[in-house]
């Protein structure tokens, strides 16, 4: 069970990490690139923070991923300009994949009969519970 606390901080890195990676992916040259923070958990002594980012088009997001994971230190560094008067300090930030998107994909091509996983199961991916 999350603490009010876990969630209000979780909301304000959401919402600075997001801005910061798409200004760095227009900066960067990525126009046509929607990053977005779908999901941030922080533990229960604030100092891991797991940030699930969807990319799309989804073709170069593992890439971009490792990018970001490349470059965490001046991430956090930015995120913790921002939040400076918000948060004593800076938890360490963990980026993983939100691929949540593809998977409603793949269902919604299942339910209009294109892709049936009845008889191909191998279609849909095994999910782990989060």
């Amino acid at each position: 069970m999350e603490t009010q606390r876990q969630k209000k901080i979780s909301g304000v890195i959401q919402k600075d990490l997001a801005e910061i990676l798409q200004r760095a992916a227009t900066d960067g040259g990525l126009k046509g690139t929607l990053i977005s923070v779908s999901k941030v958990t922080v533990t229960t002594d604030l100092s891991i923070a797991k940030v699930y980012v969807s990319i799309f088009p989804t073709k170069n997001a593992k890439e971009l991923l490792e990018g970001i994971k490349g470059n965490q230190p001046i991430i956090k560094h930015e995120l913790a300009s921002r939040t400076r008067h918000q948060l004593r300090r800076m938890p360490e930030l963990n980026f993983y994949l939100d691929d949540s998107l593809d998977y409603i994909d793949k269902i919604e091509k299942s339910l209009d009969g294109r892709e049936n996983p009845i008889k191909n199961p191998d279609l849909l991916a095994k999910r782990k519970k989060s």
